[in-house]
């Protein structure tokens, strides 16, 4: 009996075996961090036993091991989080990689689909209502995860409410007919009384189906206008805030070596998330503008919610109980949320001062974060006092362990293409820096300055808006930011001031199904038409670009200061800027 217990016992630990070798490999080697070695080369050997131990154990996937350096390295003092990275792409990339990672793990366990449908529940089923209850979730989601990923998942929702509207209109209007027969009396003939049916149930068929088809081109518009916005409010929101955040680092620190633009996940939110949320709100009342025409938004029939509401909790039902994963991933997603930002707030700093100055940054939580997910369990493991007795044979079942994520899910769901785009594009800007192109274009648009400076800002933004519609807005970013930097230094501005403004109106592609991949997915629902899009989309450019240019001219300068140009900028624009243009043009 004691034989057995032992293998029991043995059996449990051989279940979780990758979590004691980890806890092994980070403990065991503690002794090279004490007082004694503190050492730059004691902390290396750490750092080398802890990840040598996991790759010859296989404890954690072996790519995930290869991501340990980006926050030990930080954390221990070792090197920069920016040096680390760039030894794998640049410390940008990293900062989106870890986030496509934990955004894998809200999509594995459906976290991010009962978020949503949540939000719709507590909302309501009036249409107006419901039109806000689909856009709050996919503009929170967005922020964090994959805009296309976000899209995708609402599509399903809005397809069931659509259909579940239909089964209850043809329900209604064969009541209806019903209805009317029983209530005929008189000396009206049988004849006339199914012209009289037909033609009405023909009308009403008619205004019924008009309503919810335009009511399907509001749920499927609210959507992408709700995924565009929402990844403007954080740096991994969109691409585009990750290549702004990139290219001014590598122009400050050229200027001046070690230095950074100052933009952090913390400051980019206290200016982004206000106008990410003026815009949802006014998409939400241009949508009811646009479509209550035909009254399409008027308060629902009883019919009509609660088929609304069926079809609801349908999907709520799908999704079962809340299960031990989405608990773990939304804890792990709050901390990293948490992580970003407080790691350095204006002011008041935050948790990176427990570290050595400029050592870690954004990607250091997110990468840290990342990396957890694989191993922590994805349902609580069946071992020691939480092993499960089976009800056939009466025995403890075999003992389990399963983490959240593994590397074969993950290397099949992140899109790698986006990290390929953003280093293309990291290449543009690097090439046009050194070619003197993006000087030699400033220098071109220089003679604008004649101009006040938000009107010049707003005309360049105008530009970029069209410009956006028709080709990709991380690349339409890459090409122009560079240009932005050199153009505000020749014009006496803060080089942030016309860097920030284009990066965002990269972003307002609301027009066309080819501008974004959210407005090519609810395009492919077939409730749109080119039309629609256009027509709508027009005024939210128009809109957006308005705020925005509020935005930048307000709130936006005591965040980045832009009221004031750097002092190692003064030095460079002026005559040496005069001079470079006449050359440049001369050439």
């Amino acid at each position: 009996m004691a034989n057995r217990g032992s293998f029991w016992f043995l059996k449990n630990v051989y279940a979780i075996r990758s979590l004691i070798i980890i806890i092994i490999a980070f403990v065991g080697p503690c002794i090279l961090l004490t007082s004694k070695c503190d050492t730059p080369e004691s902390k290396c050997l750490y750092v080398i036993c802890v990840m040598g131990l996991c790759y010859v154990t296989e404890a954690v996937p072996i790519s995930v091991t290869s991501l340990f350096p980006i926050f030990l390295f930080p954390m221990l003092g070792i090197a920069t989080a920016k040096h680390v990275s760039s030894k794998y792409v640049n410390d940008t990339s990293m900062l989106f990689f870890g986030g496509l990672i934990v955004a894998v793990a809200i999509e594995e366990t459906g976290l991010h689909k009962r978020i949503a449908l949540g939000i719709m529940k507590v909302v309501g089923v009036s249409p107006n209502m419901l039109l806000l209850g689909l856009m709050v979730p996919t503009w929170f989601l967005s922020m964090w995860i994959s805009n296309t990923a976000t899209t995708s998942m609402m599509l399903p929702i809005i397809t069931a409410v659509v259909d579940q509207m239909k089964i209850a209109e043809s329900d209604d209007d064969s009541n209806n007919v019903s209805d009317k027969k029983d209530n005929s009396n008189g000396p009206i003939s049988e004849k006339d009384i199914k012209i009289e049916i037909s033609d009405t149930q023909r009308k009403t068929t008619q205004r019924k189906s008009e309503e919810i088809k335009r009511l399907s081109k509001a749920f499927a518009l609210s959507v992408a206008y709700a995924a565009n916005t929402g990844g403007i409010a954080t740096l991994v929101g969109t691409p585009p805030n990750l290549v702004l955040q990139a290219v001014a680092n590598d122009k400050y620190d050229a200027v001046k070596k070690g230095t950074d633009s100052g933009i952090t996940f913390a400051n980019w939110m206290g200016f982004a998330f206000l106008l990410s949320l003026i815009m949802l709100i006014v998409s939400w009342f241009w949508i009811q503008l646009l479509f209550i025409r035909c009254g399409c938004l008027n308060k629902a029939n009883r019919s009509r919610s609660k088929a609304i509401k069926i079809a609801i909790d349908k999907e709520v039902k799908k999704l079962g109980e809340i299960t031990f994963a989405e608990i773990t991933v939304l804890i792990v997603f709050i901390c990293l949320a948490i992580l970003w930002i407080f790691r350095d707030l204006p002011d008041i700093h935050g948790w990176s001062l427990g570290f050595k100055t400029k050592y870690v940054s954004d990607s250091t939580a997110s990468i840290l974060m990342a990396c957890l997910l694989f191993i922590l369990p994805a349902e609580i493991p069946n071992v020691f006092c939480w092993n499960k007795i089976s009800s056939s044979t009466n025995e403890y079942e075999k003992p389990t362990y399963r983490p959240i994520l593994n590397w074969q899910v993950t290397n099949q769901k992140v899109p790698w293409g986006v990290l390929v785009l953003l280093g293309g594009g990291f290449a543009l800007a690097d090439a046009s820096q050194v070619s003197g192109l993006s000087k030699w274009l400033s220098c071109e648009l220089s003679s604008i300055n004649e101009y006040e400076p938000w009107i010049i800002n707003l005309i360049i933004c105008c530009v970029v808006a069209g410009a956006t519609e028709v080709t990709s807005n991380t690349a339409t970013a890459t090409l122009l930011l560079p240009i932005m930097f050199d153009l505000a230094i020749g014009l006496n501005l803060h080089p942030l001031y016309m860097m920030i403004s284009v990066c965002i109106a990269c972003s307002f592609a609301f027009m066309l199904p080819v501008a974004t991949p959210p407005n090519a997915i609810v395009f492919s629902t077939g409730y749109l038409k080119i039309y629609d899009m256009v027509l709508a989309g027009i005024v939210m450019n128009i809109i957006g670009l308005g705020v925005l240019t509020l935005a930048v001219n307000t709130w936006a300068e005591p965040i980045f200061g832009l009221d004031t140009i750097p002092e190692m900028f003064r030095a460079t624009n002026s005559s040496d800027t005069s001079e470079n243009c006449i050359k440049l043009c001369e050439l």
